[in-house]
Protein backbone atom coordinates (compact mmCIF):
# COMPACT_ATOMS: atom_id res chain seq x y z
CA UNK A 1 0.00 0.00 0.00
CA UNK A 2 1.74 3.56 -1.18
CA UNK A 3 2.77 5.38 2.39
CA UNK A 4 0.96 9.11 2.98
CA UNK A 5 3.57 10.28 5.14
CA UNK A 6 3.55 14.12 6.56
CA UNK A 7 6.51 16.31 7.84
CA UNK A 8 5.13 19.19 10.59
CA UNK A 9 7.36 21.93 11.18
CA UNK A 10 7.51 24.77 13.74
CA UNK A 11 7.86 28.31 12.11
CA UNK A 12 10.64 29.94 14.22
CA UNK A 13 9.51 27.77 17.07
CA UNK A 14 11.80 29.40 19.67
CA UNK A 15 11.28 33.05 18.59
CA UNK A 16 8.04 32.39 17.95
CA UNK A 17 7.09 31.93 21.08
CA UNK A 18 8.91 34.79 22.60
CA UNK A 19 6.77 37.21 20.10
CA UNK A 20 3.34 35.21 21.32
CA UNK A 21 4.36 35.53 24.78
CA UNK A 22 5.20 39.47 24.22
CA UNK A 23 3.15 41.08 21.68
CA UNK A 24 5.07 44.07 21.30
CA UNK A 25 7.96 41.74 19.48
CA UNK A 26 5.76 40.76 16.67
CA UNK A 27 6.92 41.82 13.48
CA UNK A 28 10.22 42.55 15.13
CA UNK A 29 13.57 40.85 14.50
CA UNK A 30 13.81 38.90 17.67
CA UNK A 31 16.95 36.96 18.68
CA UNK A 32 16.84 34.28 21.23
CA UNK A 33 20.18 34.20 23.06
CA UNK A 34 22.79 36.73 25.26
CA UNK A 35 22.88 40.17 24.49
CA UNK A 36 25.53 41.46 22.03
CA UNK A 37 27.84 43.25 24.62
CA UNK A 38 28.25 39.78 26.61
CA UNK A 39 30.10 37.10 25.56
CA UNK A 40 27.21 34.37 24.05
CA UNK A 41 25.80 32.76 21.43
CA UNK A 42 22.39 32.62 19.06
CA UNK A 43 20.01 30.16 20.03
CA UNK A 44 17.12 31.11 17.55
CA UNK A 45 16.52 33.95 15.48
CA UNK A 46 12.86 34.72 13.97
CA UNK A 47 11.94 34.91 10.24
CA UNK A 48 12.22 38.84 10.61
CA UNK A 49 16.13 38.30 11.79
CA UNK A 50 17.21 36.19 9.52
CA UNK A 51 16.60 38.28 6.97
CA UNK A 52 19.97 39.68 8.10
CA UNK A 53 21.80 36.37 8.42
CA UNK A 54 21.38 35.83 11.77
CA UNK A 55 21.62 32.15 12.41
CA UNK A 56 22.29 29.45 15.68
CA UNK A 57 25.70 29.09 17.08
CA UNK A 58 26.33 32.63 15.81
CA UNK A 59 28.50 34.78 18.62
CA UNK A 60 25.81 37.40 20.08
CA UNK A 61 28.13 39.89 18.84
CA UNK A 62 28.09 38.88 15.35
CA UNK A 63 24.14 38.74 15.45
CA UNK A 64 24.43 41.97 16.80
CA UNK A 65 26.49 43.60 13.88
CA UNK A 66 24.16 41.95 11.15
CA UNK A 67 21.03 43.15 12.67
CA UNK A 68 21.44 46.50 14.47
CA UNK A 69 17.53 46.68 15.62
CA UNK A 70 17.27 43.50 16.62
CA UNK A 71 16.02 42.90 19.71
CA UNK A 72 17.52 40.10 22.00
CA UNK A 73 15.41 37.59 24.70
CA UNK A 74 16.85 35.54 26.61
CA UNK A 75 16.42 31.57 26.02
CA UNK A 76 13.97 29.62 28.02
CA UNK A 77 14.49 26.05 27.15
CA UNK A 78 12.09 24.97 29.55
CA UNK A 79 9.50 26.57 28.53
CA UNK A 80 9.68 25.71 25.14
CA UNK A 81 10.07 21.83 26.01
CA UNK A 82 7.24 22.42 27.58
CA UNK A 83 5.13 23.85 24.52
CA UNK A 84 6.30 20.86 22.32
CA UNK A 85 4.82 18.21 24.46
CA UNK A 86 1.94 20.27 24.09
CA UNK A 87 1.74 20.33 20.63
CA UNK A 88 3.04 16.62 20.60
CA UNK A 89 -0.42 15.55 22.55
CA UNK A 90 -2.03 17.45 19.89
CA UNK A 91 -0.66 15.83 16.67
CA UNK A 92 -0.53 12.10 18.86
CA UNK A 93 -4.41 12.78 19.37
CA UNK A 94 -5.42 12.20 15.94
CA UNK A 95 -3.89 8.68 16.18
CA UNK A 96 -0.96 9.04 13.31
CA UNK A 97 2.38 7.20 13.73
CA UNK A 98 4.74 9.81 15.61
CA UNK A 99 8.65 10.38 14.48
CA UNK A 100 9.71 13.57 17.01
CA UNK A 101 13.46 14.24 15.50
CA UNK A 102 13.31 17.87 17.63
CA UNK A 103 11.14 19.88 20.10
CA UNK A 104 9.51 21.23 16.97
CA UNK A 105 9.33 18.68 13.98
CA UNK A 106 8.33 15.42 13.45
CA UNK A 107 7.03 12.50 10.26
CA UNK A 108 3.87 11.65 10.62
CA UNK A 109 2.79 8.42 8.74
CA UNK A 110 -1.29 8.75 8.19
CA UNK A 111 -1.19 5.58 5.81
CA UNK A 112 -3.21 2.84 7.88
CA UNK A 113 -5.66 5.95 9.53
CA UNK A 114 -6.60 7.03 6.54
CA UNK A 115 -7.15 3.43 5.05
CA UNK A 116 -9.66 2.74 7.75
CA UNK A 117 -11.39 5.86 7.42
CA UNK A 118 -12.12 5.13 3.24
CA UNK A 119 -13.51 1.57 4.67
CA UNK A 120 -10.17 -0.43 4.02
CA UNK A 121 -9.35 1.16 0.77
CA UNK A 122 -5.99 2.86 -0.45
CA UNK A 123 -5.78 5.88 0.85
CA UNK A 124 -4.62 8.85 -2.14
CA UNK A 125 -2.66 11.21 -0.44
CA UNK A 126 -5.05 13.95 -0.99
CA UNK A 127 -6.82 12.54 1.76
CA UNK A 128 -4.10 13.75 4.28
CA UNK A 129 -4.74 17.64 3.57
CA UNK A 130 -8.23 17.74 5.88
CA UNK A 131 -5.36 15.95 8.83
CA UNK A 132 -3.05 18.47 7.81
CA UNK A 133 -5.36 21.30 8.20
CA UNK A 134 -6.78 20.67 11.30
CA UNK A 135 -3.60 20.03 12.65
CA UNK A 136 -2.42 23.08 11.63
CA UNK A 137 -5.47 24.96 13.02
CA UNK A 138 -5.45 23.20 16.38
CA UNK A 139 -2.05 24.34 17.05
CA UNK A 140 -2.84 27.93 15.91
CA UNK A 141 -6.35 27.90 17.81
CA UNK A 142 -4.85 26.22 20.99
CA UNK A 143 -0.95 27.27 21.16
CA UNK A 144 -1.17 30.34 18.87
CA UNK A 145 1.64 29.47 17.13
CA UNK A 146 1.84 28.51 13.12
CA UNK A 147 3.34 25.37 12.08
CA UNK A 148 4.50 24.06 8.34
CA UNK A 149 3.26 20.76 6.62
CA UNK A 150 4.25 18.90 4.02
CA UNK A 151 2.33 15.73 2.45
CA UNK A 152 3.85 13.24 0.41
CA UNK A 153 4.32 9.52 0.01
CA UNK A 154 8.08 9.64 1.31
CA UNK A 155 9.99 11.09 4.16
CA UNK A 156 12.35 13.03 1.54
CA UNK A 157 9.38 14.94 -0.10
CA UNK A 158 7.41 15.68 2.82
CA UNK A 159 10.10 17.72 4.21
CA UNK A 160 10.83 19.16 1.16
CA UNK A 161 7.20 20.41 1.25
CA UNK A 162 6.84 21.86 4.85
CA UNK A 163 9.96 24.04 3.72
CA UNK A 164 8.38 24.82 0.49
CA UNK A 165 5.96 27.65 1.70
CA UNK A 166 6.78 28.57 5.21
CA UNK A 167 6.03 30.30 7.47
CA UNK A 168 2.28 28.60 7.85
CA UNK A 169 2.70 26.76 4.32
CA UNK A 170 1.09 23.08 3.60
CA UNK A 171 2.17 22.01 0.36
CA UNK A 172 1.32 18.58 -1.20
CA UNK A 173 3.62 16.69 -3.56
CA UNK A 174 1.51 13.89 -5.42
CA UNK A 175 4.41 11.21 -6.93
CA UNK A 176 3.16 12.19 -10.60
CA UNK A 177 4.36 15.93 -9.70
CA UNK A 178 6.85 15.21 -7.74
CA UNK A 179 9.68 15.13 -10.82
CA UNK A 180 8.71 18.35 -12.15
CA UNK A 181 8.41 19.62 -8.63
CA UNK A 182 12.17 18.75 -8.06
CA UNK A 183 13.29 19.86 -10.93
CA UNK A 184 13.84 23.56 -10.54
CA UNK A 185 15.45 23.25 -6.64
CA UNK A 186 19.12 23.22 -6.02
CA UNK A 187 21.05 19.84 -5.44
CA UNK A 188 21.79 20.95 -2.01
CA UNK A 189 18.31 20.68 -1.06
CA UNK A 190 18.18 16.88 -1.08
CA UNK A 191 18.97 14.54 2.02
CA UNK A 192 22.82 14.27 1.93
CA UNK A 193 24.00 16.80 -0.23
CA UNK A 194 26.20 19.17 1.47
CA UNK A 195 28.86 21.97 1.00
CA UNK A 196 31.44 19.23 -0.31
CA UNK A 197 29.00 16.97 -2.57
CA UNK A 198 27.53 20.68 -3.85
CA UNK A 199 30.81 22.07 -5.01
CA UNK A 200 31.62 18.73 -7.08
CA UNK A 201 28.23 18.80 -8.66
CA UNK A 202 28.77 22.61 -9.32
CA UNK A 203 31.99 21.90 -11.06
CA UNK A 204 30.34 19.09 -13.01
CA UNK A 205 27.53 21.39 -14.15
CA UNK A 206 24.98 20.19 -12.20
CA UNK A 207 23.24 22.95 -10.31
CA UNK A 208 19.54 21.64 -10.16
CA UNK A 209 17.89 18.77 -9.18
CA UNK A 210 16.99 18.90 -12.69
CA UNK A 211 20.83 18.47 -13.95
CA UNK A 212 20.65 15.36 -11.93
CA UNK A 213 17.76 13.71 -13.22
CA UNK A 214 18.68 14.50 -16.97
CA UNK A 215 22.50 13.27 -16.60
CA UNK A 216 23.17 10.67 -18.44
CA UNK A 217 26.60 9.23 -16.59
CA UNK A 218 27.21 7.30 -13.68
CA UNK A 219 26.75 9.63 -10.27
CA UNK A 220 28.97 7.48 -8.37
CA UNK A 221 32.12 9.34 -10.10
CA UNK A 222 31.29 12.25 -8.69
CA UNK A 223 29.09 11.18 -5.10
CA UNK A 224 31.00 7.68 -4.50
CA UNK A 225 28.41 5.36 -2.60
CA UNK A 226 26.11 8.34 -2.53
CA UNK A 227 25.76 7.66 -6.59
CA UNK A 228 23.11 5.97 -6.95
CA UNK A 229 21.06 6.85 -3.90
CA UNK A 230 21.36 10.53 -5.11
CA UNK A 231 20.02 9.85 -8.23
CA UNK A 232 16.84 8.32 -6.68
CA UNK A 233 16.45 11.26 -4.71
CA UNK A 234 16.38 12.87 -7.69
CA UNK A 235 13.41 11.64 -8.57
CA UNK A 236 11.95 11.84 -5.48
CA UNK A 237 12.21 8.15 -4.85
CA UNK A 238 13.12 7.73 -1.21
CA UNK A 239 11.94 4.13 1.30
CA UNK A 240 13.00 5.13 4.45
CA UNK A 241 11.14 4.08 7.09
CA UNK A 242 9.89 6.22 10.29
CA UNK A 243 12.63 5.64 13.09
CA UNK A 244 10.46 4.72 16.11
CA UNK A 245 12.79 4.16 19.23
CA UNK A 246 15.56 2.64 18.13
CA UNK A 247 17.81 5.88 17.28
CA UNK A 248 20.73 6.99 18.77
CA UNK A 249 20.32 9.68 21.64
CA UNK A 250 23.95 11.25 21.89
CA UNK A 251 27.27 11.26 20.55
CA UNK A 252 30.24 12.70 23.01
CA UNK A 253 33.93 12.00 23.05
CA UNK A 254 35.79 12.38 26.37
CA UNK A 255 39.74 12.52 27.29
CA UNK A 256 41.52 12.06 30.34
CA UNK A 257 44.16 13.82 30.87
CA UNK A 258 47.83 12.48 31.94
CA UNK A 259 48.03 15.41 34.62
CA UNK A 260 45.58 17.45 35.66
CA UNK A 261 46.17 20.75 33.74
CA UNK A 262 44.21 23.89 33.41
CA UNK A 263 46.62 25.03 30.35
CA UNK A 264 44.45 26.86 27.75
CA UNK A 265 45.94 25.94 24.68
CA UNK A 266 45.85 22.30 25.42
CA UNK A 267 42.05 22.38 26.66
CA UNK A 268 41.34 24.07 23.35
CA UNK A 269 43.30 21.53 21.10
CA UNK A 270 41.50 18.72 23.01
CA UNK A 271 37.74 20.27 22.74
CA UNK A 272 38.73 21.05 18.73
CA UNK A 273 39.47 17.56 18.45
CA UNK A 274 36.45 16.32 20.13
CA UNK A 275 34.57 18.27 17.82
CA UNK A 276 36.39 17.07 14.96
CA UNK A 277 35.30 14.08 16.47
CA UNK A 278 31.55 14.40 16.56
CA UNK A 279 31.16 16.14 13.61
CA UNK A 280 32.38 13.47 11.20
CA UNK A 281 30.16 10.96 13.51
CA UNK A 282 26.72 13.20 13.16
CA UNK A 283 27.63 13.80 8.98
CA UNK A 284 28.14 9.70 8.97
CA UNK A 285 25.13 9.25 10.27
CA UNK A 286 23.36 11.70 8.57
CA UNK A 287 22.55 13.93 12.17
CA UNK A 288 22.59 16.81 13.09
CA UNK A 289 22.61 18.07 17.12
CA UNK A 290 20.21 20.42 18.76
CA UNK A 291 22.31 20.56 22.19
CA UNK A 292 25.85 20.94 22.60
CA UNK A 293 27.38 19.55 26.47
CA UNK A 294 30.46 19.78 28.30
CA UNK A 295 31.37 17.71 30.84
CA UNK A 296 34.73 18.33 33.37
CA UNK A 297 36.06 15.89 36.51
CA UNK A 298 38.42 17.73 38.62
CA UNK A 299 41.54 15.90 40.80
CA UNK A 300 39.07 14.72 43.48
CA UNK A 301 36.76 13.63 41.11
CA UNK A 302 34.01 15.82 41.36
CA UNK A 303 31.90 15.90 37.86
CA UNK A 304 30.16 18.51 36.58
CA UNK A 305 28.37 19.07 33.06
CA UNK A 306 26.70 21.85 31.79
CA UNK A 307 24.75 22.38 27.98
CA UNK A 308 23.05 24.37 25.48
CA UNK A 309 20.32 24.24 23.04
CA UNK A 310 20.08 26.08 19.60
CA UNK A 311 17.23 25.95 17.45
CA UNK A 312 18.46 25.23 14.20
CA UNK A 313 20.31 21.84 13.76
CA UNK A 314 24.35 22.02 13.56
CA UNK A 315 26.76 19.63 12.01
CA UNK A 316 29.70 21.68 11.43
CA UNK A 317 32.85 21.39 14.11
CA UNK A 318 33.58 24.50 14.72
CA UNK A 319 30.07 25.33 15.79
CA UNK A 320 30.42 22.44 18.49
CA UNK A 321 33.37 23.69 19.46
CA UNK A 322 32.68 27.58 20.03
CA UNK A 323 30.08 26.75 22.00
CA UNK A 324 32.06 24.41 24.06
CA UNK A 325 34.34 26.65 24.89
CA UNK A 326 31.80 29.37 25.38
CA UNK A 327 30.05 26.75 28.31
CA UNK A 328 33.46 26.57 29.72
CA UNK A 329 33.85 29.91 29.80
CA UNK A 330 30.43 31.24 31.05
CA UNK A 331 30.49 28.45 33.55
CA UNK A 332 34.01 29.19 35.08
CA UNK A 333 34.81 25.65 34.97
CA UNK A 334 37.95 25.97 34.40
CA UNK A 335 38.74 27.74 38.15
CA UNK A 336 40.91 24.66 38.88
CA UNK A 337 43.01 21.77 37.16
CA UNK A 338 40.90 19.21 34.82
CA UNK A 339 41.09 15.71 35.21
CA UNK A 340 38.50 14.80 31.90
CA UNK A 341 37.22 17.11 29.61
CA UNK A 342 34.18 15.57 27.30
CA UNK A 343 32.24 17.11 24.27
CA UNK A 344 28.50 15.84 23.43
CA UNK A 345 25.70 16.34 21.24
CA UNK A 346 22.39 14.90 21.65
CA UNK A 347 18.65 16.30 20.11
CA UNK A 348 19.72 14.57 17.45
CA UNK A 349 17.84 14.25 14.04
CA UNK A 350 18.07 14.03 10.44
CA UNK A 351 18.74 16.46 8.44
CA UNK A 352 19.57 17.20 4.32
CA UNK A 353 22.09 18.89 4.06
CA UNK A 354 25.27 17.02 5.69
CA UNK A 355 28.95 16.33 4.49
CA UNK A 356 31.91 14.86 5.43
CA UNK A 357 34.37 18.47 5.63
CA UNK A 358 38.11 18.75 6.78
CA UNK A 359 38.68 18.90 10.35
CA UNK A 360 39.49 21.80 12.30
CA UNK A 361 43.38 22.55 12.37
CA UNK A 362 44.53 22.50 16.18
Amino acid sequence: MPRVILHLDMDAFYASIEQRDRPELLGRPVIVGSPPDQRGVVCAASYEARKFGVRSAMPSRTAGRLCPTGVFVRPRISHYQEESRAIFQLVQATGVTVEQVSVDEAYLEATELLSVRLGGREAPLEAALPLARTLKDQIRSTRRLTASIGVASNKLLAKLGSDFRKPDGLTLITDAERAAFLRPLPCRVLHGVGTVTSEILAKAGLHTIGDLQDYPGDLRSLAGSFGPILKRYAFGEDDRPLELGDAIKSISSENTFLHDTADRPTLRRCLREQADEIATKLKRRRLAARTVQVKVRYGDFTTLTRQISVEEPLTEARDLYRLGCWLLGREKLVARPLRLLGLGASGLLEVQSIQLTLPLSP
